[in-house]
């Protein structure tokens, strides 16, 4: 049986980048819905005695799992997402995952463009993620809906950013590009991200993430 994570601030801890009313409809209605939904269709299974990540990856390519996976992959997405941020966040990384991203990425501001493109150029609903490819590369791509990296052994995700519009539509309307901006100038918690980077040569990292 799923529980509810709690949120790792208040409800309006990010405000006033992400407003209290995002939260309480995205967190409280959102997210427990995708909770809600695992545990219903999981009930009275043989799947019911499996944690988030295995569940996942055990329904990831069944087509007659679809409504599963998009329910659980949601919730351990929604889970990354909230800790992918921090109310004092934002501005530029330092030490090793600095200089990974000079090394591999060019250095932040061409990271940050290249992000903000993927989002951008992401359509429709989905997720924006920073991730440790399997050549061991920093990677930026764009998935739709419910996708997720832990689906598989084959990425370390580092941050993400939640790209359905319900993430920010009451605060900005429909100006994804604002939000993005928004998440890399005030919200963006590298640490979280430099301690997925660090743990990333276990695979400790695709089965729980890394306390503050």
């Amino acid at each position: 049986m799923l529980e509810l994570t709690p949120l790792p601030y208040a409800e309006d801890a990010l405000a006033p980048h992400i407003s209290a009313e995002t939260l309480a409809f995205h967190y409280g209605k959102h997210h427990k819905g995708y909770v809600d939904k695992t545990n219903e269709l999981v009930d009275g299974t043989d799947l019911d005695n499996l944690s988030l990540v295995p569940l996942i990856r055990r329904i990831a390519d069944d087509r007659s799992k679809k409504t599963l996976f998009n329910n659980a992959a949601q919730v351990w997405n929604h889970d990354f997402y909230w800790r992918s941020m921090t109310p004092r966040g934002g501005g530029k990384p330092q030490g090793a995952l600095a200089e990974k991203m000079d090394g591999e990425l060019g250095g932040y501001d061409k990271f940050r463009k290249r992000f903000k493109e993927a989002a951008i150029g992401q359509f429709g609903s989905g997720y924006c993620w920073l991730v440790v490819g399997d050549t061991g590369r920093l990677e930026i791509y764009g998935s739709p809906n419910a996708e997720t990296p832990v689906a598989s052994n084959d990425e370390v995700p580092l941050l993400t950013v939640d790209l359905w519009e319900h993430a920010y539509y009451l605060d900005r309307r429909n100006e994804r590009d604002a939000y993005i901006d928004v998440f890399f100038d005030h919200l963006v918690d590298w640490d979280f991200a430099a301690a997925n980077l660090a743990s990333a040569a276990s695979l400790d990292i695709r089965q729980t993430m890394p306390a503050k």
